[in-house]
């Protein structure tokens, strides 16, 4: 029993990261309605940046996360505001070729920069650190530090829709763009903001991602995947459903690999589809349908 619990409990903080995943795809989408496929590549650009800030630049973690994090949120801006903004419309196709472009721009210089081999990051002693909680249950203090964040992250962002200016307009413009622009809401530097904010929340995935396991450049459409699967599980719109849809996938690998170490993924993947089938909205949809 204990063994099982220990399994559900890790597919949970598991899940933890997923939603970090699965939070900045929810908001590119749910503000721009914007589908963006470099998505799984701007994590792992993420993880490569911090790669670079400690393990090249030799800073301390702590200060290179403080530097990684806004750098990429201002890389995010000003895609958004100058590249991304300029494809919006009634073609949804038009940002989804441009993403898939940038995808394979990303990954491609990735590989260029530091080969196809993968990269780890050295965090001592918190890598191994673990919690006894007795009767053979354990929780990794690693795992908990990531399911921390990612609460904390949505938790963070939900605040700002829900109780700032600048979320209402996020709000009012992802409902009817044109009537909030009407309103006096400069359209392109909102959408700029939130991919802003997307950004941010991708670059402390990718640095939490390389902190628990080694990445290469070619794991972006992998992640990109789970994303997806969280997001759609947990409903459009609803950031807390990001966090349920996360969980859930991450307690399907984990109960998938104690089952067999080689279905974790696809057990993933099959909870993703029984979910698409009974409940196709979603656990949690909050995006009204345009």
């Amino acid at each position: 029993m204990a063994e099982w619990i220990n399994t559900l409990v890790q597919g949970m903080l598991l899940g933890g990261l997923y939603a970090m995943f699965a939070a900045g795809l929810s908001l590119s989408f749910g503000v721009m309605r914007m589908i963006n496929i470099a998505h799984g590549d701007m994590i792992v650009f993420g993880a490569y940046a911090i790669v670079v800030a400690t393990s090249m630049l030799g800073l301390p973690l702590p200060l290179g996360m403080l530097l990684v994090v806004p750098g990429v949120a201002l890389v995010g801006y000003a895609a958004q505001r100058w590249v991304f903004n300029r494809t919006l419309g009634d073609d949804i196709l038009r940002p989804l070729v441009l993403t898939f472009g940038l995808s394979i721009v990303i990954r491609n210089s990735l590989q260029v920069a530091f080969s196809a081999d993968v990269r780890g990051l050295d965090i001592g002693e918190l890598g191994t650190a673990t919690w006894d909680l007795g009767g053979g249950i354990a929780i990794g203090a690693l795992p908990a530090l990531v399911m921390a964040a990612g609460v904390a992250s949505i938790a963070v962002v939900q605040w700002l829709f829900r109780h700032t200016r600048t979320g209402r307009a996020f709000r009012a413009t992802s409902d009817d763009p044109g009537t909030a622009q009407l309103m006096g809401v400069h359209r392109d530097h909102l959408y700029a903001l939130a991919m802003a904010v997307a950004s941010a929340v991708v670059a402390l995935a990718g640095i939490f991602l390389i902190m628990r396991t080694t990445i290469a450049p070619g794991d972006g459409p992998m992640r990109l995947l789970y994303s997806f699967e969280a997001v759609i599980m947990g409903g459009l719109g609803s950031l807390w459903g990001t966090l349920a849809g996360g969980i859930l996938l991450g307690v399907a690998q984990a109960v998938g690999a104690r089952l067999d170490p080689g279905w974790g993924v696809l057990a993933g993947h099959l909870t993703f589809l029984a979910v698409l089938l009974l409940r196709p909205q979603g656990l949690f949809p909050k995006t009204r349908d345009r």
